[in-house]
């Protein structure tokens, strides 16, 4: 073990010197293969985080799928149903693992975003997960551990420069962190919150029933925004991110980019859409950007003459507006966090387009009236957290 590593570069290739270090201690990881980047630990570390907070917080095994230090998608291991498992383009594995469930939610939430991601794992990578991971592009993995067989699978990817990470579970950062900013060193003390069901008691508005499996899907929410850059908001349905909108400086566009994500997962799942006539040399990542197109406004794109014939076997019936609008209002029960206070009503009109029935969020805001009283309208029940989550 050593206490720096030395890095190829920084964010970018003219960044150089580049190198992590830690003062006093041997560093917490250990390279099993490849030579991960700056950015690739920056989304280690942080994956790493949200994943071994899940699980703490629904004990449940967590994956994550990270892509410029924002999560694409975080979920925990639940078991998938036919149709998930059919629009994640696993449903050739056989029987699946709670780890290998739970990355194929993380990455299938918004397979656009997830491509050439960093996965983090909260458990020992098993063979199950392992085979999933192997067949995706994907930077590397973080995770506590891996099978003997597991490691094998994974330094095949790549040609055998696939960035494995092994991190020691017990590993405690110290109280106070610090960086740089234009030569400048800012210090401030770790956000060591802890995301549970206390921060939910507080519901302001005239529905106060939160059944327990929609309070799970909460803390998920609130733990992924904890390690996503602001502003930023989360759907989460059945313990899995649908929809992150990162990095906005409005409140509402974040609400609207991740709702479009939540509903652009929702369509995955129509017949249509899981009726799409590929063909059979079609890769999953072209077909995901098909599908992308498809369902979106631009879906001529996809099914003009001459572009249509490269992917599909026979060109396929428009998915109209009418039908798009029908199937997304068959989406419920949806939960959704926000990292700091919505300050007007339009978010929730918003959240309602995309099944939002139940909000988490820290409240404060002068107009917070108009927000409960816009979700007294649609019957939402909403806790005021009072704790912010930013992230930068």
């Amino acid at each position: 073990m050593s206490n720096e590593m030395q890095l190829k570069y920084g964010c970018n290739p003219n960044q150089k010197p580049s190198r992590i270090f830690i003062e006093g201690k041997d560093l917490p990881i250990e390279v099993l293969n490849g030579k991960p980047g700056y950015i690739n630990l920056l989304d280690a570390f942080n994956g790493w985080q949200l994943v071994r907070e899940l699980k703490k917080a629904t004990g449940l095994c967590a994956a994550a799928s990270f892509k410029h230090v924002s999560p694409a998608g975080a979920a925990v291991g639940e078991p998938l149903s036919d149709t998930l498992k059919k629009i994640y383009w696993v449903d050739d594995l056989g029987e699946l693992s709670p780890l290998a469930c739970a990355y194929a939610r993380a990455r299938g939430a918004d397979r656009m975003s997830s491509y050439g991601d960093f996965i983090a794992l909260s458990d020992v990578c098993d063979v199950c997960t392992a085979k999933m991971i192997q067949r995706e592009v994907s930077d590397g993995v973080i995770a506590p551990g891996y099978t003997d067989e597991a490691l094998e699978i994974l330094k095949s990817k790549r040609k055998g420069t696939y960035n494995i990470i092994k991190i020691d579970e017990s590993y405690v950062p110290e109280p106070i962190e610090r960086k740089q900013v234009f030569g400048i060193t800012f210090e401030q003390g770790r956000n060591e919150l802890d995301i549970n069901n206390a921060l939910l008691e507080n519901i302001v508005t005239d529905n106060k029933t939160i059944p327990e499996d929609k309070k799970r899907d909460l803390l998920i929410s609130l733990i992924t925004l904890k390690y996503t850059q602001s502003n930023s908001v989360c759907y989460v349905k059945d313990g899995q991110a649908i929809g992150i909108g990162a990095g906005q400086q409005s409140r509402i566009h974040c609400t609207r980019l991740a709702g479009q994500k939540a509903d652009n997962w929702w369509l995955r799942q129509n017949p249509k859409v899981m009726a799409l006539p590929f063909k059979d040399d079609v890769r999953r990542a072209d077909r995901d950007n098909a599908i992308d197109v498809y369902i979106g406004d631009e879906y001529e794109d996809v099914l003009r003459e001459g572009e249509w014939q490269k992917v599909f076997t026979e060109k396929p019936e428009v998915l109209t507006r009418e039908e798009k609008k029908e199937w997304l209002a068959k989406n419920t029960g949806v939960a959704l966090g926000s990292d700091a206070f919505f300050p007007f009503g339009d978010n929730i009109e918003r959240a309602h387009k995309s099944g939002v029935e139940y909000i988490a969020q820290p409240g404060g805001s002068i107009r917070d009236d108009n927000v409960i009283e816009t979700c007294n309208k649609y019957n939402i029940a909403m806790a005021f957290t009072g704790i912010r989550l930013f992230h930068h």
